[in-house]
């Protein structure tokens, strides 16, 4: 709603009835993470899905697909500045009150995302002796509404009676002025006034080493980007999946004479996302700068500055 109120107040002029944004009806059934993550690793058990359901549990490390509206245990994942986890929830819960539980008292459901987070949460099935199905945070999408720029906001500000898609040829999306700015649906032959948004954060796809992508970004943009928050993580997130290599660089860097790893900002690293072994202080003969890796978890990682990859320049 942030940003409706920011949006509401650039196109407040009073002379336009509709304006398009970037919502846009197309054929969607995918599977997603409760977390917003779209499912790219996938581990379901043969002959699943079915198809005909739209939650997933986990059953001796395979996936299953289930009403939603049956109950199960379940596992939560918490996160803090410093790690994360899982806890088991011993109680029968449908897969809605089970994402409503561990929101409310952790974190989210927990996201299986890769090879290495499946052994991992095998593992503490196993070692906290759960024997019964447990809800995971996957779940089927079925919402045909989609941003032009790809994100995986789920927010909607609908109208009364809107999305109607009369004659399923209203495809795409206004703000109606007349209707306190709320969202209509509407063909998208139509010619309206419309909304851009200057992205913030680029990915560059040039291979340059940490020195070169440092130079390449204050000259054309700002500066290589700082991840000071993980409200900042979660937008590079968004950037760093159309990488075309392994890592990518971050305004990250680290000083020997001071021994602490800070960020071109100006800021020492208060939020931490390091991969394992990453981000302790290292004075060896290549000077080592950060980078965040483009699969798996999207961790930071060093790397001597000399390494080229893509690299993330920002615009704040």
């Amino acid at each position: 709603m942030s940003d409706m109120n920011e949006l509401k107040k650039s196109v407040n002029d009073g002379g336009v009835q509709y304006i398009w944004i970037g919502l846009e009806r197309k054929d969607v059934d995918k599977w997603q993470w409760s977390s917003g993550e779209p499912a790219l690793y996938l581990n379901w058990e043969p002959q699943q899905p079915d198809g005909r359901d739209e939650c997933a549990f986990m059953r001796n490390g395979q996936w299953h697909d289930w009403p939603c509206s049956n109950s199960l245990t379940f596992i939560c994942k918490f996160s803090s500045n410093m790690n994360t986890g899982l806890v088991f929830v011993n109680h029968m819960k449908n897969w809605r009150e089970a994402q409503r539980h561990c929101r409310q008292t952790h974190s989210d459901l927990v996201s299986v995302r890769n090879q290495n987070e499946s052994q991992q949460v095998q593992k503490f099935i196993n070692d906290s002796h759960i024997s019964n199905d447990v809800w995971i945070g996957l779940f089927r999408v079925r919402d045909p509404w989609q941003w032009s720029d790809q994100s995986n906001s789920s927010f909607r500000d609908w109208a009364p009676g809107e999305p109607n898609v009369r004659g399923k040829h209203e495809n795409c999306t206004v703000i109606n002025q007349t209707a306190l700015g709320q969202w209509g649906d509407i063909s998208c032959n139509n010619r309206y006034p419309f909304v851009c948004h200057e992205d913030k954060l680029i990915l560059i796809t040039e291979t340059l080493t940490w020195p070169e992508a440092l130079r390449y970004c204050r000259q054309d943009y700002t500066d290589l980007v700082s991840v000071h928050s993980e409200e900042m993580q979660r937008r590079v997130v968004n950037v760093v999946k159309r990488a075309s290599t392994e890592a990518v660089w971050l305004g990250l860097r680290h000083s020997c004479i001071l021994g602490i790893w800070y960020w071109l900002s100006g800021e020492t690293v208060c939020y931490q996302n390091w991969a394992p072994g990453n981000g302790t202080g290292e004075c060896v003969s290549a000077v080592r700068s950060g980078a965040v890796q483009s699969g798996g978890d999207q961790r930071w990682i060093s790397r001597p500055e000399t390494h080229k990859l893509n690299f993330i320049c920002s615009r704040y």
